[in-house]
C-alpha cells in the first residue's frame, strides 16, 4: 500500500536541528559539535519538505542537487537509494552536509524559510550518507567500460577528489598526487574537528581506492616528480591546489612579533591532534593568551574556537563592519558566541602595541557604514573612538591568495595578474595547455568546497570529452 502524503506536514512540525553536545563538551574536546539524526528524526524532518515544482534548494546548490528527490527517499527510510542519488551529482556529500553553509545557500533558497523554518536539509545529508555507508553502501561500477587512459590528478583537496570520481566512475585510471600524508587537503588539516573529523576522509579514501583511485601522498611535484616528468606519465593532467598565500595586513609594529598566522595555526593544530608531524607546521599553544583574531569570514571563526578549545585566556574577534555584513557562516558565528568568544563589530586597526617585544594590545578606531558606489556598505572611521583591544597573540584571518608553482611554466600554463590559472575557452576547466585542467580555488580564488567540487566535476567532463576527441573510436556507448 503506498504511503499517503502528508502536503501539510510543515504545519504540524517545525523545523528541528540535531542537538549539540553540551556545552562543556564543545568547549574541551576537538569532535564534531552536532549529535546525528536517528532514522525518525531525518524522516520528519524531511517530510516538512514541499516537493516544489522548481525546487530553489536545488537550484541555489552550486552541485545543484536533487534536494527535493533524496528527502523523500529519506522519509520512506530508503536509504540506500537515497545515497546513490546523493552521490549522481556530489562526490562529498557527507561533507558538504557537514561543512556547507547551508544558510546562506539551499536553506536560505527553501520555501519554508519565510516563516515557517527551512527543512534541515544539510543535517539530513549527512544522515542518508553517514548511515548508507555503515550499511555498507559503495557506488555501484558494475556497468563501467574499463578505458585506455591515465590522468593524473595534483592535489587531494575537494576539487582534486571531485575530479577523481568522475573520472573513474567512466573507466579512466587515475593517480592523485598530494604533499600531505592524508587526502582531503584542508578539509583535512584547514577545518577544525569540530567541524569535520579527519575520520570522515580517512573513510571516503577507502571508498575511493575501492573505486580503482590511486594516490600517491607524501608526494610533492618539483620535488618527488617532476612536471614535465609527471605531463609524460599521464594522457592529462588536473590540478587543484587551493590558494595558500595569506592577504597580509600592513600595520605599524608588525615587524615586533606577536603574530600566529591563520592556516599554520589550524594545520598545526591538526598535526598535533592526529600526531601526523607535518614539517613547517609546528603547533602553537594558545593556553593562557589573550588571542585577537581579526577577520569575518569561516576561517577567523574556526580560529577563534580553536583558541578556546586551547584554553585561552580570552578570545576576542575584531571584524570592521557589523555582524549583518560578515561573509562567514551567521551559524558559525552564532556558534562562536555561545562558546564564549567576544566580538568586536565596526572596528580599523590603527597599530600594535608592545611592551619592549611582547605584543601587548591593538589600538584600533571604532567605524560606522556609508553608502558606497559598489553597493556595499564601507566602513567609515570614526574621530575620537580610538582605543586598545587587550591581545598577546594576534590572528590575521582575511582570506588567501593563489601562490601558483613556478614548474607551472614548464608546462605551459598561463596565469592572470593576481595568480589565478587562466582558463581558454575550448572546454571548462582547460588551461592553456590543452592537455592540462584546473579548477576550484586556483581558478576562481578562495570559494566554498561544495563551488570546488561543482568545478572539478565539470572539469572531469571536459578531460573525458578531450580524450574521447584524441581517439574518437574510444567514445562512451
Amino acid at each position: 500500500m503506498t504511503k499517503k502524503i502528508d502536503h501539510f506536514a510543515f504545519l504540524d512540525r517545525s523545523r528541528e536541528d540535531p542537538d549539540l553536545y553540551p556545552l562543556e563538551v564543545r568547549t574541551s574536546e576537538f569532535r564534531e559539535i552536532y549529535k546525528p539524526f536517528g532514522a525518525d528524526d531525518a524522516a520528519e524532518q524531511a517530510a516538512r519538505c514541499l516537493d516544489c515544482g522548481n525546487p530553489y534548494c536545488e537550484w541555489k546548490c552550486p552541485v545543484h542537487n536533487y534536494i527535493p528527490n533524496w528527502l523523500k527517499l529519506a522519509e520512506e527510510g530508503r536509504i540506500m537509494e537515497a545515497a546513490d542519488l546523493c552521490h549522481e551529482t556530489n562526490s562529498l556529500p557527507e561533507v558538504c552536509g557537514r561543512i556547507c553553509p547551508q544558510d546562506r545557500l539551499c536553506e536560505q533558497a527553501c520555501t519554508l524559510a519565510t516563516g515557517f523554518g527551512a527543512v534541515t536539509i544539510g543535517a539530513i545529508e549527512r544522515y542518508i550518507v553517514d548511515e548508507a555507508l555503515k550499511q555498507g553502501w559503495r557506488p555501484d561500477l558494475s556497468q563501467v567500460r574499463t578505458r585506455p587512459w591515465s590522468v593524473g590528478i595534483v592535489g587531494a583537496g575537494p576539487a582534486g577528489l571531485a575530479c577523481a570520481d568522475v573520472l573513474t566512475r567512466n573507466g579512466i585510471s587515475v593517480t592523485v598526487y598530494d604533499r600531505y600524508p592524508e587526502i582531503g587537503g584542508l578539509l583535512s588539516f584547514g577545518i577544525p574537528d569540530f567541524k569535520l573529523e579527519l575520520g570522515v576522509m580517512r573513510r571516503r579514501r577507502e571508498i575511493l581506492e575501492g573505486s580503482g583511485v590511486h594516490f600517491k601522498l607524501n608526494c610533492e611535484i618539483g620535488r618527488d616528480i617532476q612536471a614535465n616528468e609527471l605531463e609524460k606519465m599521464h594522457d592529462a593532467l588536473f590540478f587543484g591546489l587551493g590558494t595558500y598565500k595569506p592577504v597580509e595586513a600592513s600595520l605599524p609594529g608588525i615587524e615586533k612579533g606577536g603574530i600566529v598566522p591563520a592556516l599554520e595555526y589550524l594545520i598545526g593544530q591538526t598535526s598535533h591532534l592526529y600526531q601526523l608531524d607535518l614539517p613547517g607546521f609546528p603547533h602553537i599553544d594558545l593556553a593562557g593568551e589573550q588571542v585577537l583574531v581579526m577577520g569575518g569570514g569561516d576561517t577567523a571563526m574556526d580560529c577563534v574556537r580553536t583558541a578556546i578549545l586551547q584554553w585561552a585566556a580570552s578570545v576576542h574577534c575584531d571584524y570592521r563592519r557589523d555582524q549583518q555584513n560578515m561573509p562567514g557562516s551567521p551559524r558559525e558565528v552564532k556558534h562562536a558566541m555561545n562558546e564564549g568568544v567576544n566580538f568586536e563589530f565596526n572596528s580599523s586597526p590603527l597599530q600594535l602595541i608592545h611592551e619592549g617585544q611582547k605584543l601587548t594590545g591593538l589600538e584600533i578606531v571604532k567605524t560606522r557604514l556609508v553608502a558606497s558606489k559598489s553597493g556595499r556598505a564601507r566602513p567609515e572611521t570614526i574621530a575620537g573612538s580610538e582605543q586598545v583591544l587587550p591581545a598577546t597573540a594576534l590572528i590575521f584571518a582575511f582570506g588567501y591568495r593563489p601562490s601558483p608553482p613556478g614548474w607551472l611554466e614548464t608546462l605551459n600554463i598561463s596565469t592572470e595578474e593576481g595568480g589565478l590559472v587562466r582558463m581558454d575557452k575550448r572546454l571548462p576547466g582547460q588551461t592553456s595547455n590543452p592537455s592540462v585542467f584546473a579548477a576550484g580555488d586556483m581558478v576562481r580564488g578562495s570559494d566554498l568546497v561544495v563551488t570546488a567540487i561543482a568545478d572539478a566535476r565539470e572539469a572531469a567532463e571536459s578531460i573525458i570529452q578531450h580524450l574521447e576527441m584524441q581517439q574518437p573510436h574510444l567514445k562512451r556507448a
